[in-house]
């Protein structure tokens, strides 16, 4: 009986240490959880390289990690549950895109770590201590759209001199969206601009955005990032092209639907960033000790096709700034 049971261990740490068949040695699959506030085809390029940087980092879905998602599709009210779902999976780490996604991980658990892909001012709303030592279970990137709204509105005022009344479409959140407002005026007032501020919460309440846009005769659009201005981008540019406004926007999504200028941090960087701190996690680092970091690479893009098909000339000084055009 005792040899049985002796060659009956040896066996099983032979096979332990034998490689599994993809030459990799067997060990538990890490369960990585998504949360993203719109949908999956809006993150398609951004996954794309999200799953490249965990490649070169030695992941690979399906053999020793595997990526559950959940997609709040635009509709803010959802996350709660779809944070939920994730923390009863028994995830390893969640990886959140946009403020209502880390918000609602937040308040599913104080101890599964979280990963920020793309999120507001984490200090400011009080996720994290601070950026160099976020003491709790968050960690990954923040930005600061007011930071931002600055330049943006230079680069508008510059590509179109004569502009006197803009028009500023926003979710209207607490925390980004006031404080964006607040630069967004600030700044106005030094290039002599008016600043009319609408807010918008739901889709059934665009017909009358829209309405007001017109009534006040406003000469340009800038849109708030936000995960429900994001999710409905598309509806938001058509209304500006159909009635030839300039637009001013937050990154190269809002570019490809038909946005006319934006400016913003390189969004793709933070989901390669994302994949750099899971590893940090998996290999056994706090949250709590990983610095939350700060967008480094900005682009200024101009969608020249668009410009065009409304009648718009963008300056020859403008065009020779911009760090990508979309002819």
């Amino acid at each position: 009986m005792r040899k049985q049971i002796l060659i009956s261990l040896l066996l099983t740490v032979f096979l332990l240490g034998v490689p599994s068949a993809d030459g990799q040695q067997l060990r538990r699959s890490a369960k990585i959880g998504f949360l993203s506030s719109v949908s999956a085809s809006d993150n398609e390029a951004n996954l794309k390289v999200f799953y490249q940087t965990l490649e070169e980092l030695g992941y690979t879905e399906g053999k020793n990690i595997r990526i559950e998602y959940r997609w709040g599709e635009g509709k803010l009210d959802r996350m709660p549950a779809l944070a939920a779902e994730l923390i009863n999976l028994n995830v390893d780490v969640i990886v959140t895109v946009g403020m209502p996604a880390v918000v609602a991980a937040k308040k599913a658990s104080n101890t599964v770590p979280i990963v920020t892909a793309n999120a507001d001012n984490l200090v400011e709303a009080g996720l994290v201590a601070s950026l160099a030592r976020p003491g709790g279970n968050i960690t990954g990137s923040t930005r600061v759209d007011a930071d931002f709204s600055r330049k943006r509105l230079e680069l508008l005022k510059e590509t179109f001199p004569k502009l006197s009344r803009v028009a500023v479409v926003s979710h209207g959140s607490l925390g980004s969206d006031q404080e964006e407002l607040q630069e967004v005026q600030a700044v106005a007032r030094s290039l002599g601009l008016e600043i009319q501020s609408l807010t918008v919460q739901d889709p059934s309440q665009f017909p009358g955005t829209y309405s007001e846009i017109m009534k006040r005769q406003a000469e340009a659009l800038i849109f708030f990032p936000s995960a429900f201005t994001s999710f409905h981008r598309k509806d938001l540019i058509e209304f500006a092209i159909k009635n030839r406004l300039p637009t001013m926007c937050s990154g190269i999504n809002w570019i490809e639907v038909g946005c006319v200028l934006a400016y913003g941090p390189n969004v793709t960087e933070f989901y390669r960033r994302a994949a750099v701190f899971i590893d940090k996690i998996l290999k056994g680092a706090k949250p709590a000790d990983i610095p939350v970091e700060q967008p480094t690479k900005f682009d200024f893009i101009i969608n020249l096709k668009t410009a065009k098909q409304i009648g718009l000339t963008i300056p020859p000084n403008v065009l020779a700034r911009a760090d990508r055009v979309i002819r």
